[in-house]
């Protein structure tokens, strides 16, 4: 194509029609609708709707309850959608084969159901899971339209009136994502790759990441690269690609040492994407590469592995990058979407990124130059002894906000309710290395007699996928995250890997269920990203009370632990709502987004809330919806709503 012609036709594509995805500001947050994900195209998860209040929070009541039972195999997995809500429809995805449902939202009655039959592909999918949800696009002219990425990686557009594929997208609404992707010798992209996020659409083009195999025990250091592709909203022509590990020839090839970017893999985006319409930038949330915790195979600081990308969403080039961390093996992937917000911070109106981590930091970068916002810092970190790998000598450290989250090892971390208890946690502890952040995986089998490294946060984090909330109206940041070790240990590859080293070894507890280091073991943080310092930090939940029991202690001798398990946060103009998260229980929490202090409690009747909770009004009233899960029970979506 002609430069100028390409360039007026990458234009078009980019071309804002008046629509409720396009259209919500990246840091106003939603209203009436909620039409992404994370209700904006910044993911603040809030929204201006306020009939719902303090006032009256503690009289919410189910409105209806929506069950995924006939959405296909094991309908009791949790579930982790988050539903849009668009021209008077709410859109979910369910089930393993990741159906998408229209939902009635007054009565959570079935309007329609799509299900695409990946026969073969779903069997080898990496990641077989409900999903976290779809993407919606308008023309503004009566072509509405739903997005859905599947377990067997497929893009597939659905007419949002009647759920039947859009002829013209693809082939007959499907464009199989598995093509044009880059291949390694001896590596099949089926069964390889997949996804569980929503496409992002920014004007007319559709931004898909992906996610692959979890990497403890890769079995190769060979694998399919996470590269992120632009495609035309309408057709779904292939419009771009962006190499998350880098050619030669382009910016970042240099950092993979020893011609490792020809065969390294993984390096997806497999979070949420956000996004910036006016800029029409996209922002990528990058995870680690091949493998979780042995990088010898791939020396260097492996640009653009863990990192925030930001891209011009017509072209799909770079604009600029933040690398949060260099040579990443402490699995510790960027799992959230980059949160965006325009304040005012030190006096000076700013657009900014909010990225949350694993490692419990939060980098705050200017989101138009990646410039940070509050110096970061490189700093000195340990090096390791295990043969063959390559240490980076130091790491970026934020100066503000301060980490939301416990960050290293030592004996003050040390659970101590009694002395014998912490006799036992010492003695668990003792057995593995430990030190400050970054402090490197060692062998299971170590000269020394320690068995790996003691990691806090966790590999899990810290944060994860659930991310946080953020109030425009007070700048406040809310962030839900986990107080827990990891047990960073390495064996060798063997018959099971080609790789030198891969994950392996085990951990212990004090009982089960009950974690060797102080609580909270959830918790959530309020930051105030107008000053860089926290406001307040809760536990998430209560105690569970086995902790009692398993420990043989009077309950009232056990301070409030949280539970550990990240809570599912929504911020509206009055409050704050919060499950307890996967591992929680059926309390549903109202709290005052000031303080942090409790309102009121909901009762989940079915299980425990494992998608992301939302928000939305619809003829005059006020909905709080999330899915939820039981043990054994098909998972449900749950509406509270004021009575009438």
């Amino acid at each position: 194509m002609e430069p100028l012609m390409g360039r007026l036709f990458l234009l078009a594509l980019l071309a804002l029609p008046a629509t409720a995805s396009s259209t919500a500001s990246a840091q106003r947050g939603a209203g009436a609708e909620w039409p992404i994900y994370g209700g904006d195209p910044g993911h603040t998860r809030y929204s201006s709707l306020n009939q719902i209040d303090a006032s009256n929070a503690a009289t919410l009541e189910v409105a209806w309850r929506w069950s995924a039972r006939n959405q296909g195999p094991n309908p009791a997995a949790a579930s982790q959608t988050t539903p849009i809500f668009v021209k008077g429809r709410l859109y979910a995805t369910a089930g393993m084969h990741r159906n998408v449902v229209a939902i009635d939202p007054a009565t959570g009655e079935t309007i329609w159901m799509y299900r695409f039959d990946e026969r073969d592909r779903l069997a080898k999918a990496p990641r077989v899971n409900s999903g976290r949800g779809v993407s919606y696009w308008s023309d503004g002219k009566g072509d509405d339209r739903i997005y859905v990425v599947t377990p067997g990686y497929h893009l597939i557009a659905l007419d949002a009136d009647n759920g039947q594929p859009i002829r013209g997208f693809g082939l007959n609404g499907v464009v199989d994502l598995q093509k044009n992707l880059r291949v390694r010798e001896g590596v099949s992209v089926d069964g390889s790759i997949g996804a569980s996020s929503p496409a992002a659409v920014i004007g007319n083009v559709l931004v898909v990441g992906a996610a692959l195999h979890v990497g403890m025990q890769p079995p190769s250091k060979v694998n399919t690269p996470g590269d992120i592709r632009g495609f035309d909203v309408r057709t779904g022509r292939l419009l771009w690609t962006f190499h998350t590990i880098p050619l030669p020839g382009e910016v970042g090839n240099d950092s993979w040492l020893e011609k490792s970017w020809a065969y390294t893999g993984n390096a997806a985006s497999w979070a949420q994407i956000s996004w910036d319409a006016q800029l029409g930038y996209v922002y990528l949330p990058t995870e680690a590469a091949t493998g979780d915790y042995y990088g010898g195979h791939r020396p260097g600081n492996n640009l653009f592995s863990t990192s925030i990308v930001a891209l011009d969403a017509r072209t799909g080039k770079r604009v600029w990058h933040f690398q949060t961390i260099h040579h990443d093996i402490w699995d510790w992937d960027n799992t959230t979407a980059p949160i965006l917000a325009d304040l005012t911070i030190d006096g000076k109106p700013r657009r900014i990124l909010a990225q949350l981590t694993k490692q419990g930091f939060v980098f705050v970068l200017d989101r138009v130059t990646g410039t940070p916002v509050w110096p970061i810092e490189e700093r000195a970190v340990p090096k390791g002894d295990v043969p063959g790998e390559w240490y980076s000598p130091t790491q970026p450290f934020p100066t503000k906000p301060a980490p939301f989250e416990r960050q290293g090892f030592s004996e003050d971390d040390l659970l101590d309710f009694t002395p014998e208890i912490r006799a036992r946690a010492r003695e668990i502890a003792r057995q593995y290395r430990w030190g400050p952040l970054y402090t490197p995986p060692s062998l299971a089998g170590a000269a020394d007699g320690t068995r790996g490294t003691l990691s806090l946060p966790a590999s899990t984090g810290g944060a994860n996928w659930e991310g946080g909330a953020l109030d425009p109206e007070t700048g406040y940041l809310y962030v839900p995250s986990v107080t827990a070790p990891s047990f960073l240990a390495l064996l060798p590859g063997g018959k099971v890997s080609d790789m030198n080293y891969i994950a392996g070894g085990r951990g212990g507890q004090l009982a089960p269920g009950v974690p060797f280091v102080k609580p909270p073991w959830g918790r959530i943080t309020a930051i105030d990203l107008t000053t860089g310092n926290h406001a307040w930090m809760v536990p998430n939940g209560d105690t569970p009370a086995f902790v009692a029991e398993r420990l043989k202690l009077p309950p009232a001798s056990i301070p409030n632990t949280g539970r550990a398990s990240r809570a599912g946060l929504l911020v509206t103009r009055t409050l704050l709502f919060a499950g307890e998260g996967t591992n929680g229980s059926s309390n549903f929490w109202v709290l005052d987004k000031r303080t942090g202090a409790r309102i009121t409690r909901l009762d989940i009747p079915s299980g425990t809330q494992t998608g992301i909770p939302m928000t939305y009004m619809h003829d005059g009233r006020q909905y709080v919806v999330f899915a939820t899960t039981a043990g054994g029970q098909a998972s449900e979506i749950v509406a509270y709503s004021l009575p009438r």
